[in-house]
């Protein structure tokens, strides 16, 4: 190998921003209309949701999947971009700490949705 042959390193990057992506249209289309739906329909009575009926969506493998992902790729969103902020405000003493820090709590956040709405 010639001194001027470059080594290159495989990152994690590419995967913590498809996560924060996929964070961020789960971030901007789903949490509106849920906002929307039980924050405003509900309690005005313009929409009726039982017990029942929320519990046979939670229950439901396809409902399931979509709450983890509603839960889950926010998470992934909002600690990735407050790691960044940490990087643009120099906070770079311990950036491995708040690597690993954020990161793992997005993925403590994941695995413990998953693992509640696997339960029910």
């Amino acid at each position: 190998m010639s001194k001027h042959s470059k080594q290159y390193q495989r990152a994690d990057e590419p995967i913590f921003w498809g996560l924060f992506g996929a964070g961020g249209v789960v971030a901007a289309f789903a949490t509106p209309a849920l906002i929307l739906i039980t924050g405003l329909l509900v309690p005005l009575g313009v929409l009726q949701l039982d017990y029942a009926s929320v519990n046979a969506f939670a229950s439901n493998w396809f409902g399931k999947l979509i709450l983890i992902a509603v839960i889950a790729f926010p998470m992934w969103h909002a600690c990735h971009r407050i790691y960044h902020a940490m990087h643009d405000l120099k906070v770079d003493v311990a950036r491995g700490f708040f690597k690993v820090f954020w990161y793992g709590m997005a993925f403590v956040v994941t695995i413990a949705a998953g693992a509640y709405l696997i339960a029910i």
